[in-house]
């Protein structure tokens, strides 16, 4: 597959997540398909889907950037969502998180591997701390307001 091609996959891919349309993951992701970062195979990552919606239900993601070389694609997201479910599995490993009402935007990078026209494996790279921290789960110490008082607003 070209390129293009391979970026338009991703696309569709996001956009499906987008649409809510979760039904047509398994016509963009291979069997096999392995995710490094969640530890999780095709099944696992519908899964993690459902959940994300669950507790983000207007969960939104917009493509940044997109980059293609040989059989990946990295692509830069903005992810926004506002917590309004129960927060579970990898994203509240410790336990759940209950509704906090807060809205976040998070910014990460997902390089995908592609063969075939489906995805096999996925990385992802985001702010995970950022994410929790406007969440309000995780606040600075009195030290960490010091050293960095523009983020500890």
């Amino acid at each position: 597959m070209s390129l293009e091609e391979n970026k338009a996959i991703v696309r569709r891919f996001i956009e499906i997540y987008n649409k809510r349309n979760l039904d047509l993951v398994d016509d963009f992701v291979a069997p096999d398909y392995v995710d490094h970062t969640n530890k999780v195979d095709r099944e696992g990552l519908k899964q993690l889907f459902n959940m994300a919606l669950k507790a983000f239900p207007d969960w939104h993601e917009t493509i940044e950037d997109i980059i293609a070389e040989g059989d990946k694609v990295w692509v830069r997201v903005k992810g926004t969502g506002t917590h309004k479910g129960e927060l579970r599995g990898v994203l509240a490993p410790s336990g759940a998180l209950a509704p906090t009402g807060k809205k976040v935007t998070i910014t990460g990078v997902v390089i995908y591997r592609i063969v075939d026209g489906k995805l096999v494996e996925g990385r992802e790279v985001d702010d995970t701390l950022d994410f929790y921290k406007q969440l309000g789960v995780i606040e600075y110490t009195e030290k960490g307001k010091k050293l960095f008082p523009e983020d500890a607003k």
